[in-house]
């Protein structure tokens, strides 16, 4: 059912396009980031949903445990960092 919206949503955005080029309006490029960012929202949010629930707290761990990792070694890294020469 998603993937159905979320085919739509592609489709529709596509055709909004075509009809702001047809029309010769400007597209302000953080409209169209947007749109994409809310396209691949809802993939990924489909994608997600599709999972075993074992898979998917499997995969939502690895992505909290990667992120912090990324905060632990971004905090080492700027605690170990030598005085800068004047």
């Amino acid at each position: 059912m998603l993937t159905a919206v979320t085919v739509l949503a592609t489709l529709a955005f596509i055709g909004w396009f075509i009809y702001r080029a047809v029309r010769r309006r400007p597209l302000n490029a953080h409209t169209v980031a947007y749109a994409l960012s809310c396209m691949a929202g809802i993939y990924t949010f489909t994608f997600f949903l599709s999972m075993d629930f074992l898979q998917l707290i499997k995969v939502v761990v690895s992505i909290l445990l990667g992120a912090a990792l990324i905060v632990v070694a971004a905090y080492l890294q700027r605690r170990r960092q030598p005085d800068k020469p004047e």
